[in-house]
């Protein structure tokens, strides 16, 4: 009987697994009838929406070159490393037993934390239970793919690393080789409001944004066998390589002297832009202001493209127009203007000059720079019609946009004027420089034409661009006739520009030296406060061209508010052009050589002779117009610490040539970056004139 039951039992259970199992298969052929025939419309929408989405693909954003090719701006792989402490096969025993090697190692390698507060900040995590230790747990960032691969190689972390919890973190970011060098021309990138893409913000990154960007691509699903993967549907398109004008070692002199002048005077600000006369490249552009934030000059707005009141150095424009259309000619430069104390031309306040005349010659209104005389000349022609000023201006194309790819570019403000009392009175200031604002470009642009026989080419950034699309920018001209002037005009102007600096009463002839001949315009003008001229502070300007008399580059330079030692234009700014006229002097980039290879033409020997003394530069204070309030020690030449070449390796170019051109060394650099080999090697003992040469990688 009990064997009955129990066959019962068991068939009864067999029953129960077979109805289960029946009704399990019935809602699964229901189920599978529901999804492929009822809903069979709703699930392929799904599975083609799930197909459809795609992801854009990033394009790699172009470089910006020097124009010798050096990188200027580049994408760079940065990492960030981090430790897993709940990774599945962290080691935290094996950690604790090598943590003191291992933290030796890192002070050795990234000393920002010693040996000793490695070995805590390692071990801090481990104080607290498994499953609340960290798991992204930063270690250093911003590390190169240099020293990634070196922190993998570290005790603990060497050949152990899916038990360490070691992992990396990559991220792109934009790198600047030279650091501050043309750091607001070039311009800086970053994420934008709407899409978090990275783009250019200022400079050329913002200018040329769309094509340092390139084109977006997009992303496609496609089914594979065991999975579905992402690939590329659209492919980025990477964007172009611009190839600016920028020359970096002209860059470094402008920056440099710019620099040390401003420091010299106390001035709030400086602008300093070098240019080719033929084909308009900039060669070197530096903005610099007071470092708001601790001692020194920094990297400024880019003032270049900025309008201000130009002061006298718009005189220049004035006298070309006078000479282009006959109001004067070379003729009359002998014939007296009357100036006196002052002149109240049409009534309005009277216009003085900085120094008193009785009268002036036509020939020497721009060399003593006088206002007088300026507006005498040109309200002749323009007293019954003082709009046509403007008009005349125009016609010569100084109005139009300059497209030098710098963002934040404005055109001239010079206002036509009407033809009635206030336009005359407004007419007589805007001539010599007052009641317009003009950027400092284009009054280079106009002294550059004057330079290059009166053909007015236009300031240019950017050169060449490489990428998807090739294609060589040519230099180009303003103006419908690509005319500032006649050859004529411009030789003529170029010796009233001379006389600026060499004649006898020049404004400029502080500039003045046995070197590099420079011909140009001091312009001084009083800053606008409130609504009003504040006569306290100025922005004084130097613009002109060398050497004057065949000439290679153009520059203007702009100080603003000196506070000591020079409150001059000719002291402050006209101090910047000079010294960098000599520098590339020095340099042998004038077309003339650095180095000593004629012979003495007369039995009297050179000039100057390597003394010993306490006062060697008394002797060349004179013939190279240096200021006299500095006094420099000879060296010792029998002595070998001054013969001994520094250690500059790694340091940057700027940093590099600044230390050995201060021990008297001529430099030669190759390649771009940070100086990665020297020779002679660092300690050589070698006399000052020989050159060191420098290898620089990134």
């Amino acid at each position: 009987m009990a064997r009955l039951d129990n066959r019962t039992t068991i068939l009864f259970r067999y029953g129960l697994i077979v109805v289960v199992i029946l009704v399990f298969a019935a809602r699964i052929g229901i189920q599978l009838t529901e999804n492929t025939v009822v809903d069979a419309d709703k699930w392929n929408h799904k599975a083609d929406s799930l197909m459809s989405v795609s992801q854009e693909i990033i394009p790699r954003r172009g470089n910006i070159l020097a124009s010798d090719g050096s990188v200027l701006a580049t994408n760079l792989h940065y990492y960030t490393a981090r430790i897993d402490y709940r990774a599945e096969k962290f080691n935290a025993a094996k950690l604790r037993e090598n943590i003191a090697e291992l933290a030796l190692a890192l002070s050795e390698h990234f000393p920002e934390r010693t040996a000793l507060e490695w070995r805590d900040y390692l071990l801090k995590p481990l104080e607290k239970e498994k499953g609340k230790r960290p798991r992204a747990y930063r270690v250093l960032t911003n590390l190169s793919h240099a020293q990634m691969e070196l922190l993998k190689t570290l005790p603990y972390f060497k050949g152990n690393r899916n038990r360490t919890g070691l992992y990396f973190e990559k991220n792109m970011r934009r790198f600047n080789p030279y650091g501050n060098m043309a750091r607001r021309s070039i311009g800086g990138v970053g994420e934008t409001s709407e899409s978090k893409e990275i783009h250019g913000i200022s400079g050329l990154e913002k200018a040329l944004d769309s094509l340092l960007y390139g084109r977006t691509g997009t992303t496609g699903k496609v089914s594979l066998t065991k999975d579905i993967a992402d690939m590329a549907k659209i492919p980025a398109i990477p964007g172009c390589d611009i190839v600016t004008t920028i020359d970096i070692a002209m860059q470094d002199i402008v920056e440099s002297e710019l620099n040390n002048v401003l420091d010299t005077c106390g001035a709030d600000w400086g602008v300093a832009v070098l240019m080719d006369v033929k084909t308009g490249d900039i060669k070197a552009i530096s903005n610099l202001e007071l470092n708001p934030y601790g001692p020194g000059y920094i990297e400024a707005r880019n003032r270049a493209v900025m309008g201000y009141e130009p002061g006298s150095v718009i005189k220049t424009l004035s006298m070309m127009i006078a000479l282009e259309d006959g109001i004067i000619s070379p003729d009359d430069f002998n014939r007296e203007l009357p100036t006196g104390k002052g002149w109240a031309y049409a009534g309005g306040r009277p216009i003085t000059d900085s120094h008193f005349n009785t009268s002036i010659k036509i020939g020497e209104v721009l060399e003593q720079s006088s206002n007088i005389g300026m507006a005498r000349i040109i309200t002749s022609r323009y007293d019954s019609i003082p709009g046509a000023f403007y008009s005349r201006i125009k016609r010569i194309g100084f109005l139009e946009p300059l497209n030098t790819g710098i963002a934040g570019e404005v055109t001239p403000r010079i206002d036509s004027v009407a033809s009635n009392r206030g336009g005359r009175i407004a007419l007589s200031r805007q001539c010599y420089g007052y009641a317009t604002e003009i950027p400092p470009l284009y009054t280079l642009a106009l002294y550059n034409a004057i330079a290059n026989d009166g053909v007015f080419v236009r300031p240019r950034l950017v050169k060449e661009l490489r990428g998807s699309r090739e294609e060589v920018l040519k230099p180009s001209t303003l103006g419908p006739e690509g005319r500032a002037c006649s050859p004529e005009t411009a030789r003529t102007m170029r010796k009233l520009l001379t006389a600026v600096v060499w004649g006898e009463h020049g404004t400029g002839r502080f500039l003045r030296n046995d070197v590099v001949k420079i011909a140009g315009k001091t312009g001084t003008c009083y800053m606008i406060e409130n609504g009003t001229y504040n006569t306290a502070k100025k922005r004084l300007a130097f613009c002109g061209f060398f050497p004057a008399d065949e000439p290679r580059y153009s520059c203007v330079v702009l100080t603003c508010h000196p506070t000591k030692n020079f409150f001059g234009a000719a002291t402050t700014s006209g101090q910047v052009m000079r010294n960098i006229a000599m520098k590339l002097y020095s340099r042998g980039m004038l077309g003339n050589s650095s180095d000593y290879n004629g012979e003495s033409p007369s039995d009297e020997g050179p000039t100057f002779f390597a003394r010993q003394g306490s006062d060697p530069y008394r002797a060349l204070r004179r013939p190279f117009s240096l200021p006299n309030y500095r006094t420099v020690q000879g060296h010792d030449i029998a002595s070998a610490k001054s013969r001994r070449v520094p250690d500059v390796r790694g340091l940057s170019a700027r940093d590099a040539i600044e230390i050995l051109e201060t021990r008297g060394y001529d430099v030669t650099i190759k390649g771009s970056g940070f100086v990665r080999s020297m020779d002679p090697v660092a300690g050589s003992i070698i006399d000052p004139g020989h050159t060191v040469n420098l290898t620089l990688t990134h």
